[in-house]
């Protein structure tokens, strides 16, 4: 009995110090708003955590259309909804190979791949830079999306190797009983069963992306071509920075990472879950 009544208290001191936790890292995103609708003479003449004396509404239009916001959206977007799916599916072409063709080297092969999320990625700046130099391909989008991918590839066909050994090879045979080759097998089978996976690594992809900030700065030289990250950059002067309108702006790039997330998170537990298994 007493076991039994500590089990309600341990629980509910769980659930305390979870939302004692959710609320610490929400309280930068609580300043960030505060700053974001506030004046520039109320934010200079006033702690920066203390509330807005008047609500200023119109700081997020003036980033959106002053600070050029539309146009870094409009290709954070575009090179996103191109990376993203096009290398979850290189991933797993590579991932279904390495546990559904059985060929000699593909443990050694799979090590290999391992190693591309050990090498840092400033040590990659100038074989990157004479590549895309030579092959005119600075400030594009096939460039970025090009480089995004090979940094990304690692570490998807980590989680998705992961979840495809859990998939029973019995499955594989039936598939093969019903006239599947290994595309169908592929496409009829192991991808509509690895679906968790899939949506766990659409969200640490989608984020990867929209954050990615160094190579961004380094490779996209026109101002046009520039992201989210890089464009952030604009709101800051020579001698001085407008907070308001910069944190309007990080508040108004945070959306989309936000809708994504609330998309796939449901998949997201039994996709890492899985992945870990394999």
């Amino acid at each position: 009995m007493h076991e039994a009544g500590t089990r309600p208290i341990s629980g509910a001191i769980r659930y305390v110090a979870l939302i004692l936790l959710s609320a610490l890292f929400l309280i930068p995103l609580a300043f960030i708003a505060f700053t974001a609708v506030k004046s520039n003479a109320d934010l200079m003449n006033h702690p920066f955590y203390t509330l807005p004396k008047q609500v200023h509404w119109e700081n997020f239009l003036k980033a959106w259309k002053q600070g050029r916001m539309d146009m870094y959206m409009k290709n954070t977007v575009l090179i996103s909804v191109i990376k993203v799916p096009l290398g979850i599916l290189i991933e797993a072409l590579a991932a279904f190979a390495l546990t559904r063709l059985n060929f000699k080297w593909s443990e050694p092969l799979f090590t290999l791949f391992l190693v591309g999320m050990m090498i840092p990625i400033q040590a990659t700046l100038v074989p990157l830079n004479i590549f895309l130099n030579k092959t005119h391909l600075v400030s594009t989008y096939p460039g970025i999306i090009l480089i995004y991918i090979g940094f990304g590839i690692p570490f998807g066909i980590l989680i998705l190797r992961g979840f495809f050994r859990t998939i029973p090879k019995e499955l594989d045979e039936a598939a093969l009983i019903d006239g599947c080759g290994d595309i169908g097998k592929f496409f009829r089978v192991i991808i509509p069963l690895s679906m968790p996976a899939i949506a766990t690594l659409v969200i640490f992809d989608f984020m990867a992306t929209w954050n990615e900030f160094l190579l961004a700065q380094i490779f996209i030289t026109k101002d046009t071509m520039k992201t989210i990250t890089t464009g952030l950059m604009a709101f800051r002067g020579q001698f001085t920075t407008d907070y308001t309108l910069l944190n309007a702006a990080v508040l108004i790039s945070i959306v989309p990472i936000f809708i994504v997330y609330l998309t796939f998170q449901k998949y997201f537990v039994n996709g890492m879950a899985g992945s870990v298994k394999g």
